[in-house]
């Protein structure tokens, strides 16, 4: 399944042109201001060299790289919570593995900002409330639930409601704090506990500067360290992007993209950047399998064990799970194919427990 990051910014931020630059699309921008809740969406493939020298090394009939999909979401005003977030909306919010906050720091006269001047700090200050808020009545409404309902229940049943309802207290004073939950240590059986909910200030969150042509350089970078320094915690990361200016380099072909990057200093695509950033917020690697009828990109989460790893190919596979043989990416890459890696040693067997590295080439044996 792709990982899904969703895009979020307040209005008039350039959010729908980040969008057309991460994903090459065309999206018309402007369009939420109406009101219109249907998202943007496109589907990105993670660019991994290691896959392009692996298909020149084996020659399949098709190679699959990894996919990322973005969600580009209708604006997110300041005060929506005094009036909540549609189902719809908050639906598309809790269903990204991370969130993409693109924040205004260009100055555009002809596109006037909500608040009356570009503020990053403020902008990003008052969507992490919102954010905090939308826990927060999503928790107060749990918890209001279980509180009727706890003293009308016996024995595991009534236990297992006052567990949930004690751990959603701790969310909730410590959102009251200005702590959001990605920050609240929690014990693993407490984290599949909240699992259903969605929180938004649990998932990892990308900042992303929107800043303008003039601003590229020195003063973008000025600007990144000083969000760094006011909002970078745990699970945050802050980076900067000229939106208007890489949507126009990704529509361009590929040697007219490097000349025009060239010039403007540009060392690095925004795709690029932003998936390679979200990946390590989420602390996702890639493992990869080969043959002559296919190329494979596999995304797992660092720590994966082998069986689990497994099951991201087929649950079958997971089940009947006996070994896996494995060699690094720099192992077989120095041996020149897997023959000549077999023969120096450098493919292993591996268990179950394996934990699987980034850059794994992996063939899993098992019993169907």
């Amino acid at each position: 399944m792709a990982l899904q990051l969703v895009i979020i910014g307040l209005p008039q931020s350039g959010k729908t042109t980040v969008f057309n630059a991460l994903t090459r699309s065309e999206a018309p921008t402007g369009v939420f201001s109406t009101g219109e809740e249907e998202p943007n969406l496109a589907t990105v493939k993670v660019p991994d060299e290691r896959l392009d020298v692996l298909t020149r090394m084996f020659n399949p009939r098709r190679t699959v790289p990894a996919d990322v999909q973005y969600y580009d979401i209708a604006g997110l005003a300041k005060g929506i919570h005094e009036q909540g977030m549609s189902g719809r909306l908050l639906g598309y919010l809790s269903q990204g593995a991370a969130l993409v906050h693109v924040v205004r720091a260009f100055e555009d006269p002809s596109v006037p900002h909500p608040e009356s001047s570009v503020d990053p700090p403020r902008d990003i200050e008052t969507l992490n409330l919102e954010l905090s808020f939308s826990d927060l009545a999503l928790i107060e409404k749990r918890l209001g639930r279980l509180e009727a309902n706890i003293p009308k229940l016996r024995g595991a049943e009534r236990e297992a409601n006052e567990r949930e309802a004690e751990v959603l207290r701790r969310l909730k004073t410590a959102l009251e704090e200005g702590t959001p939950i990605r920050e609240v240590e929690l014990q693993p059986e407490e984290e599949r506990l909240l699992r259903g909910f969605g929180f938004l200030t649990a998932k990892p969150l990308l900042i992303l500067l929107n800043v303008g042509e003039e601003q590229l350089g020195a003063p973008a970078q000025a600007l990144v360290e000083e969000a760094r320094a006011r909002f970078g915690r745990p699970g945050v990361e802050v980076d900067a992007l000229a939106g208007k200016i890489e949507a126009e380099i990704a529509v361009l072909d590929e040697e007219d993209a490097t000349l025009f990057m060239a010039d403007l200093g540009i060392t690095e695509s925004s795709r690029d950047r932003v998936i390679r950033l979200s990946y390590a917020l989420l602390g996702l690697i890639s493992f990869f399998t080969v043959g002559p009828d296919e190329v494979r990109a596999w995304t797992i989460r660092r720590g994966t064990p082998a069986v689990e790893a497994a099951g991201e190919i087929h649950t079958d596979i997971q089940r009947g799970f006996i070994r896996a043989e494995v060699v690094s990416y720099d192992d077989l890459i120095a041996a020149g194919g897997l023959p000549e890696a077999r023969k120096a040693g450098k493919l292993r067997l591996e268990g179950k427990q394996y934990i699987v590295q980034d850059g794994d080439i992996v063939h899993f044996l098992f019993n169907v």
